[in-house]
């Protein structure tokens, strides 16, 4: 089923797929903003949110006074860091910043009901991909749901204004539509995101793309593989591994993805604690299979589960967990409470 677009152009609203070109979108983008205003882009920091406040930053220079790109969350994932330190992208945490000195404020892949820091926030503009929300408004607003990464919008506004991104914009926006789409796998990409990544793949540093895909590990985080290689264990094609504790759930879906790589595993399912939570992480082949309905029927009981067919995960307070008072949480712990639906 087609999600419904949401678009706002000088209070002109749309919910479905208007004529407006690429070109009514930038003038009604750029209406909203004068010489003097200090611009705030506001984002939850990954490679699509990242690659559009550059873009967004690069179509305000020199019609505004100032861009900030603040951003709430830790930025934990390696991947992430080394993009932000090898693009040199000028980010500080939202905290630290004072919202108010702001004149104009702008939202880019989220919106404002998706985090509580953002409800006290009053955007003029709100640019995003994701299912639309309702108890908000802005002045400006260009929701597509049926695009796979708000950097592939974000071609669209540059080169309506005949912008020819940098290098390193090219290759910001590259890895955000990459990283979106899920190497173009995701199923509601669109052609325009194929587009998009065309028109960018000519300029961008495709060996630096690869240097952020292959970055995943801290040398500190060599000593989970140790583990997940002593505890593995296989039953009638499906892997189990519990890793104890860990410093981030990240590590998790690392092992997992590796595991699911090993022939003859049909299912992978890797555990930790992080905090008070276990972490369950699923992977399968989608064949015949569905990692995010096995996730919620298996674990919905003791926290929050699901995923996608190939895909899944879970959150459990480990307070939930039918464990015996004293009693550790093992591998054979998690055998034990996923082969009840297998």
């Amino acid at each position: 089923m087609k999600q419904k677009r949401l678009e706002k152009i000088a209070d002109v609203v749309t919910r479905s797929a208007s004529r407006n070109s690429a070109l009514n979108r930038l003038n009604g983008f750029y209406e909203l903003f004068e010489k003097d205003d200090e611009v705030l882009i506001v984002i939850t920091a990954d490679p699509d949110s990242l690659a559009s406040a550059m873009a967004v930053k690069r179509l305000l220079s020199y019609r505004v006074g100032s861009v900030t790109i603040g951003y709430p969350n830790e930025i934990r994932r390696l991947n992430n860091i080394t993009m932000v330190e090898r693009l040199k992208i000028p980010i500080e945490r939202l905290h630290t910043l004072p919202v108010n000195d702001y004149s104009k404020l702008i939202m880019l892949d989220s919106q404002p009901t998706h985090q509580p820091c953002f409800e006290k926030l009053k955007f003029d503009a709100v640019i995003d991909h994701h299912p639309i929300t309702a108890g908000w408004d802005a002045k400006f607003i260009d929701i597509r749901p049926e695009y796979g990464a708000v950097a592939s919008m974000m071609v669209e506004y540059l080169r309506a204004a005949n912008i020819t991104p940098s290098v390193a914009l090219a290759t910001a926006l590259y890895y955000g539509i990459k990283v979106d789409t899920q190497n173009f796998e995701k199923k509601n990409m669109q052609l325009a995101d194929g587009i998009s990544f065309r028109y960018v793949f000519n300029i961008a540093n495709r060996n630096l793309v690869r240097k952020f895909d292959l970055t995943e590990l801290r040398r500190s985080e060599l000593k989970y593989f140790k583990i997940a290689l002593n505890e593995v264990k296989s039953s009638k094609g499906r892997a189990y591994a519990h890793i104890g504790r860990v410093g981030t759930p990240d590590i998790l879906v690392i092992i997992a993805d590796f595991l699911n790589h090993v022939d003859k595993f049909d299912w992978v399912l890797v555990s930790g604690i992080s905090g008070e939570k276990l972490v369950v992480i699923l992977r399968c082949d989608g064949y015949r299979k569905n990692a995010g309905n096995f996730a919620r029927k298996t674990f919905a009981e003791y926290g929050s589960a699901g995923g996608h067919r190939e895909a899944a995960r879970a959150e459990l307070p480990m307070k939930n967990l039918p464990l015996r008072e004293g009693q550790d949480f093992t591998t054979s712990t998690l055998m034990r409470i996923a082969t009840r639906h297998m």
